[in-house]
Parts: C-alpha cells; sequence; structure tokens
C-alpha cells in the first residue's frame, strides 16, 4: 500500500506549518477517534486570500484549484494535528466528511464541481480512506472575501 507521504511528495506537494487562527476559535480539536478541521479559506501561493466570486468573477475550473489548495492546507493541519499525539497521517482511518462553502452568486449551480478540487485531492492521497461524505453549498460573503471555504472530519486509528 503507498503511503500518503509517498503520494505527496509523487505530487511535488509540501505540507504547509499549522496557521494560527484568525478569530477565537482553534485549528482542530479531537475527540475519540474523530478530529475535526475548522474551517480553512483558499489562499494564493503568497498566503493571502484567494479572493472573488464564483459565477461573477471567477469560472468553476478556478473555483475548483482554490478547493484543492485548501486540501492541502487541511492536510497540513492534520498533519500537524496527528504529530501532536505522535501519530501521523499513516494513521488516518477515514477522511468522514467535507463541508464546502463556496462563494457564489445565486444563479451559480457548479458547487459540487468546484469543491471536487479537494475531494479527488484526498481520493488521491488516501486512497478508500479518502472517499467521504460531502456538503457543498453556496454562499453570499466568506472571511476575507475568500473564494471557498472548506471544513473536515476525519478518522484516526
Amino acid at each position: 500500500m503507498t503511503q500518503p507521504y509517498d503520494i505527496l511528495q509523487s505530487l511535488q506537494i509540501q505540507l504547509p506549518p499549522l496557521s494560527s487562527p484568525a478569530a477565537a476559535y482553534v485549528p482542530y480539536v479531537q475527540t475519540g477517534s474523530l478530529i475535526f478541521l475548522s474551517g480553512h479559506i483558499a489562499k494564493k501561493p503568497d498566503g493571502q486570500p484567494w479572493v472573488g466570486k464564483l459565477g461573477q468573477t471567477m469560472k468553476t475550473e478556478e473555483g475548483m484549484e482554490a478547493a484543492r489548495a485548501i486540501a492541502i492546507d487541511l492536510m497540513g493541519t492534520l498533519h500537524a494535528a496527528l504529530q501532536s499525539t505522535g501519530k501521523d497521517l499513516r494513521q488516518v482511518r477515514r477522511i468522514v466528511k467535507l463541508m464546502s462553502l463556496v462563494n457564489s452568486t445565486t444563479d451559480f449551480t457548479e458547487h459540487h464541481l468546484v469543491t471536487n478540487g479537494a475531494s479527488q485531492l484526498f481520493d488521491q492521497v488516501f486512497g478508500s480512506a479518502g472517499e467521504h461524505a460531502r456538503s457543498a453549498f453556496g454562499v453570499a460573503q466568506i472571511p476575507r472575501g475568500a473564494c471557498v471555504e472548506i471544513e473536515l472530519i476525519a478518522e484516526i486509528a
């Protein structure tokens, strides 16, 4: 079985360090075998928010890229959460659920496709353990004007 870190390396993905919260919350909470990751907004490679509104200033394909970038950030947070307990991504039993908020116009209807940018990367990195339940919503605005925000629940061995 290929390990998540080998797949990340083959994709030339380097996990980012744990980011500090932007408000009054913590980046993750573990209860039992579940880890809940707070919502992560899309960021450009320079670390600034990936600002935009799907259906107005952004197309679905760019939204998918933003969602994929969030998945990388989420894996970085998950990695940090696991390291704090002496574990790592090899102990991910299952990506249980993603919830995706897409900053979009009222007539934009491809939220599910935007969110595929994250879902497909989790499937690629974790194989069948990356298959997850999911919700994708269109919203009027996201903090800092970001185009997408995603939160995650993972089960750990």
